[in-house]
């Protein structure tokens, strides 16, 4: 007879009574960023009310940054919903404004 999983005392399956291998408590993710102000961010523009365009110097690069943010605690922190472009992508982003703007007159 084949048993899967983990035998307990050679007998029956592993329950989880008995946890004595319990995973770590999960620390959060809030960066270290928000805690220190290591990086230089200076806000272009807010697009809405928890919507802001930044232009943030981080780990000695330049990066364009669209974010939403929340309020947690009376501060507003960065959200995960977002994208940072470098100088590169920006400026292909740029160069193509025009394209973009076209696309959009023609669907609407």
């Amino acid at each position: 007879m084949s048993f899967r999983g983990k035998r307990k005392d050679g007998e029956g399956l592993a329950s989880d009574e008995n946890d004595d291998h319990a995973p770590p408590n999960k620390v959060s993710k809030i960066s270290s960023a928000v805690d220190s102000d290591d990086s230089d961010d200076v806000v272009v523009c807010e697009i809405s009310k928890n919507r802001r365009v930044s232009v943030r110097n981080w780990n000695g690069k330049i990066w364009v940054d669209i974010r939403e943010f929340y309020v947690k605690d009376g501060k507003q922190l960065p959200g995960k919903k977002g994208i940072s472009l470098s100088l590169d992508q920006w400026n292909v982003l740029r160069d193509h404004a025009e394209a973009i703007d076209k696309a959009l007159a023609e669907n609407s």
